[in-house]
């Protein structure tokens, strides 16, 4: 008899297995590593921060599968994580077009 209420039994939970989360944790002190790494290179104005934000997005999206349990979850689910991370995606571009075009716009000096 069902009475509405879910119980531990009505949803089907994944298992993930030591193996994989230890495989993840050594990914994850490898990409720390990589990233104390590449803080001492130069590798240019423009390169640096693209390998790092490259670095914390691989590090992100390990987390996020793994440890939130999206790989394992319901496609709707994946399709929100997805449309959160796109989400993001849109709200940092237009930050940085906001930030690159203030340099276009001409501001007359008020007490000049």
């Amino acid at each position: 008899m069902s009475d509405g209420t879910a119980t531990h039994d009505d949803h089907d939970h994944h298992i993930v297995s030591v193996k994989t989360y230890s495989f993840v944790i050594a990914y994850l002190f490898f990409m720390m590593f990589l990233t104390v790494y590449m803080s001492f290179q130069d590798v240019g104005p423009l390169m640096n921060p693209a390998i790092a934000v490259a670095i914390a997005v691989g590090k992100a999206i390990a987390i996020v599968l793994i440890f939130m349990n999206v790989f394992f979850s319901t496609r709707l689910t994946k399709i929100f994580v997805a449309g959160a991370f796109f989400w993001l995606l849109f709200l940092f571009g237009m930050i940085i077009i906001d930030f690159v075009s203030r340099r276009m716009v001409t501001t007359p000096d008020p007490w000049g």
